[in-house]
């Protein structure tokens, strides 16, 4: 066999009913389709077997993370051009159509059999999140899927994060601007925000590495309760801690946000952690929140939103994303969100969106990776590093194209008499 790109090329036209926009080097040697386009490259026939026993994303996001499938040239422009024919053709995902009901399908999968070999379906890679039991986000199954992500090894986020150690969107003056610079900004417009002033007590709610907790105590000297499920960043953020001579203001634990009870806070906030959160629990989330501010007390919640669907119950959670990166992850549109703290008692003052920032930081992100790519693949496994590389690159790109946004809400604990504590002027903080 020596066609075996040619072969490939020709059944996805058919399915697709259009041009590939990408060309195809097959495992054989063999290359097909547009001259110039980026380069799917398929490694071996094990990828066409994932994608015969689960078609569409997860069988392409299992061979992604084998090595079995990978893109040469610009991996954006890959992704941009196949984004179209994966992720945005429409339909409602519930009526995809099977093989054994579809005789076009039907044909199709006869031919990836014939290419593939008929061999059992190859288990899934190792760094894939195994299958999940008992209900969503009880304490004991959020810290599992906090686990899986978070507790990888604090030497690999700081080869992509870079020295902040901030794992959320940075806010970038300009697009020259560093990323030390963008995320010190992020970190400085939060306090802001929150009017944190000397002897204020700041609730960090998912604390990372410790990086807003610093900084809220060290420029504005705030004393700071930060909590996160994962033990490797709890670990590191209080070496940090004690290196800058902050024991003394900053208190970092390992608990869940449900278990805070000591109570009032003049502040809190939570960046990118609400994502973690799910449906089933937001309204529990923004109620004990409330609870733990002061009257007066200002929340800044941080948190990338999806895109409202005309029928909700058609959301279905991205399936590489949920067994690959953020396993019980989910998004929620910014007018559910807003919504939900205001059911619970806040006044929502303020809404600013900033995707194009998060495209910026995420694209940096990936920048850091590729450079130092083998200590990246030596700190985790070829998996891992190949995970982050694909869902940051993909994430980027679905910020820029509006598929997803990030906001910052600040919303205020109001008393009964309402007097907000808030300026006159938007957006003048204190």
């Amino acid at each position: 066999m020596a066609d075996a790109a040619l072969r490939l090329t020709a059944l996805a036209e058919a399915l697709l009913g259009e041009a590939l926009p990408v060309r195809i080097r097959a495992w054989d040697g063999s290359e097909a389709g547009p001259p110039g386009a980026p380069v799917l490259v398929v490694r071996h026939r094990r990828a066409l077997r994932r994608l015969l026993w689960k078609p569409g994303e997860l069988g392409l996001a299992r061979a992604w993370v084998a090595g079995e499938i990978d893109v040469e040239g610009d991996l954006y422009a890959a992704l941009d051009r196949l984004s179209g024919l994966i992720w945005e053709r429409g339909g409602d995902p519930k009526d995809s159509v099977h093989p054994v009901r579809d005789p076009r399908l039907r044909a199709a999968a006869k031919a990836l059999l014939r290419l593939g070999g008929a061999l059992p379906p190859p288990a899934p890679p190792a760094e894939e999140m195994r299958r999940r039991t008992g209900r969503l986000h009880t304490r004991r199954r959020d810290k599992e899927a906090i686990s899986h992500h978070y507790d990888v090894g604090n030497d690999f986020y700081e080869l992509v994060l870079g020295p902040s150690m901030v794992y959320s969107c940075a806010y970038w003056e300009s697009p020259d601007a560093t990323l030390e610079d963008a995320q010190r900004d992020k970190l400085d417009l939060v306090c802001r925000k929150l009017a944190l002033k000397e002897g204020d007590r700041l609730l960090d709610v998912g604390c990372g590495w410790g990086s807003m907790a610093i900084h809220a105590a060290r420029e504005y000297g705030a004393r700071v309760v930060g909590i996160t499920l994962s033990r490797e960043q709890a670990a590191y953020a209080r070496k940090r801690i004690a290196e800058e001579g902050l024991t003394d203001r900053i208190e970092i634990r390992v608990q869940d946000y449900r278990d805070v009870k000591d109570g009032p806070f003049d502040a809190i906030s939570s960046i990118g952690m609400a994502e973690h959160v799910g449906s089933v629990r937001y309204a529990e989330y923004a109620d004990i929140l409330h609870a733990l501010l002061k009257d007066g007390g200002r929340l800044l919640n941080h948190q990338i939103a999806r895109r409202p669907e005309r029928d909700e119950s058609a959301y279905e959670i991205d399936e590489f994303i949920d067994k690959y990166v953020f396993p019980d992850g989910e998004l929620a549109p910014v007018g559910r969100t807003l919504a939900t703290l205001e059911e619970a008692g806040f006044e929502a003052r303020d809404v600013e969106p900033i995707r194009e920032h998060y495209a910026l930081t995420l694209r940096q992100w990936v920048v850091n990776l590729e450079a130092d790519w083998r200590r990246a693949v030596g700190l985790t496994s070829p998996g891992r590093a190949r995970i982050w590389r694909l869902y940051m690159a993909a994430s980027a790109l679905s910020f820029e194209r509006n598929r997803i946004g990030v906001n910052q809400i600040l919303a205020v604990k109001t008393p009964e008499g309402g007097a907000s504590g808030m300026p006159l002027r938007a957006r003048t903080w204190n």
